[in-house]
């Protein structure tokens, strides 16, 4: 049974702007400093676009980890999906959503996935990665709309 939350997050940026610092290699890098997360095979530099796939490596609770994410849908400048192509979880997907109104954007940021392991796999949704994966999130859309 997999796990789902969304993050929402207000801007005055315009959604084309927010939507490009959302799909940038260097942005990703700058916003997840602190898991030391890198960009290392795929497309490691610029923006990510329909079908590019990124392999990154971060550590996340003193473990280094790989994952080869891929677009998998692409509208610009309102929507696009990441998904695991290969990596830790059983299955992770990321919706990136842009509404744009008189005021500025609205970001939302749809997560769902599964940890692998079975139940042991679902206690650690529940108990660790949930909260542990919103607050990542978090921290990255507030550098995305602070950043240059």
């Amino acid at each position: 049974m997999a796990v789902e939350f969304r993050c929402t997050t207000r801007t005055s940026l315009p959604a084309a702007a927010l939507f490009d610092r959302s799909r940038s290699v260097e942005a990703h890098t700058a916003s997840m400093e602190g898991s030391r997360e890198r960009a290392v095979a795929g497309t490691t530099s610029g923006l990510l676009g329909p079908g590019d796939q990124v392999t990154w490596r971060a550590w996340h609770f003193g473990v280094p980890l790989r994952m080869t994410s891929r677009i998998t849908a692409f509208d610009a400048p309102h929507a696009f999906v990441d998904e695991q192509v290969r990596g830790p979880f059983r299955s992770f997907r990321h919706e990136h959503w842009f509404h744009e109104d008189a005021h500025g954007t609205t970001m939302v940021d749809r997560v769902r996935f599964e940890a692998p392991l079975g139940v042991l796999g679902r206690l650690a949704e529940k108990v660790v990665l949930a909260r542990y994966l919103r607050t990542l999130i978090e921290q990255r859309n507030e550098h995305l709309i602070s950043g240059p």
